[in-house]
């Protein structure tokens, strides 16, 4: 059995506590929330996971987790994951987009190496990512992601300034550049962009464009790599969240993939 403890309580935390109420394998202890979504958060995680805890940081009254998963944004990384890897918990990260801060992968690493324990980051919304960094190993040559999604997916974001996403009649590119500028620039839209620049040529190689598309439902990613393996070319149309459209459903399912692989035999 896998004591699993969360941090955050949105869209995708309570996309996984949904898909898991009903496995024995995988028990939420504690899910951690800021101090103004406590009340709010009590009522949804008690529907989801009854015998959780809903509390600001890990405490000392609640089993020890075998796994903290972060849900929560990039923020979470600094306060809850570094000083838990540090304790010896091992840890899986879903906002990859983070990241791009220069300097906080190797205090990840750093951080793990300290409690002689592990963090995974996640591939979240994008397939391919086990292609991607077995090719880096013989040699890459290029990496380039193209991230097209409808208009809304990019309100609240630098693309408003520079076009009208209620205006829009075609496809209109609102970045071009590396994956560590995409990330910095969209960090709510851009995970996908950082995580394939981590598996493979870094996140000032790897290059990224990124399109507001009122003709897609969908989000819609593409990858081309070509190196010493050879090349390939992948589509991914992901429908995203209902409860946030900038957030891919795959997201949530990798993470439940993540889950089931640390809490049952068989593993892929």
């Amino acid at each position: 059995m896998l004591h699993v403890s969360m941090i955050g309580c949105g869209a995708i935390g309570a996309g996984v506590m949904e898909l898991l109420r009903s496995d024995p394998e995988v028990v939420f202890d504690l899910v951690i929330v800021p101090q103004d979504a406590l009340a709010s958060a009590g009522d949804m995680v008690r529907a989801l996971a009854p015998h959780a805890r809903v509390a600001t940081r890990l405490v000392d009254d609640v089993r020890r987790p075998d796994l903290l998963i972060e849900c929560a944004g990039h923020r979470a990384i600094e306060e809850h994951i570094l000083p838990a890897l540090e304790r010896g918990i091992a840890c899986l990260v879903v906002s990859v987009g983070a990241l791009s801060e220069p300097g906080l992968a190797e205090r990840l690493e750093q951080a793990a190496h300290k409690g002689k324990t592990q963090v995974q980051l996640l591939s979240g919304a994008i397939g391919a990512i086990d292609a991607l960094a077995a090719a880096r190993i013989g040699g890459l040559d290029s990496v380039v992601y193209t991230g097209r999604k409808p208009p809304q997916a990019w309100k609240d974001t630098p693309a408003e300034r520079t076009v009208d996403l209620d205006a829009l009649v075609s496809a209109t590119v609102i970045f071009e550049g590396s994956a560590r500028d995409a990330a910095r620039l969209f960090p709510k839209n851009a995970n996908v962009a950082a995580t394939l620049s981590l598996a493979g040529l870094g996140l000032d190689q790897t290059q990224v464009r990124l399109l507001a598309d009122p003709e897609v439902t969908e989000n819609v990613h593409h990858v081309e790599a070509k190196g010493a393996f050879g090349n390939f070319e992948l589509t991914m149309r992901g429908k995203p969240l209902a409860a946030n459209p900038k957030t891919s459903a795959l997201t949530v399912y990798s993470v439940v993939r993540a889950l089931n692989n640390r809490a049952h035999a068989l593993s892929i």
